[in-house]
């Protein structure tokens, strides 16, 4: 049973950063499209990143040149640099293996002054 356990969430300040993690058990990992989604109080959840198992990379209009999804196959890690941290980035951020419905528990990033 495949498990993923996300963490670095907190409340930071406005044009802060923060870096988040998803730990994920099993070898399947570093074979599988990868993604983290987010989802803001009262709204659905959304798609902001995905990468492949070779490190091709997507992102949502929204974060593009504000966040950066890596991997670390090595570890069975993978990470979400954000930048520039805006109000509207609030949400719980769940990180997901893309070709399964297996989900993190989400980490709460709050970006409040």
């Amino acid at each position: 049973q495949v498990q993923l356990v996300e963490s670095g969430g907190g409340l930071v300040q406005p044009g802060g950063s923060l870096k988040l993690s998803c730990a994920a058990s099993g070898s399947i990992f570093r074979f599988s499209v990868m993604g983290w989604y987010r989802q803001a109080p009262g709204k659905q959840r959304e798609l902001v990143a995905r990468i492949s198992s070779g490190g091709v990379t997507y992102y949502a209009d929204t974060v593009k040149g504000r966040f950066t999804i890596s991997r670390d196959n090595a570890k069975n890690t993978m990470y979400l640099q954000i930048d520039s941290l805006k109000p509207e980035d609030t949400a719980v951020y769940y990180c997901k293996i893309m070709h399964l419905e297996v989900w993190g528990q989400g980490t709460l990033v709050t970006v409040s002054s």
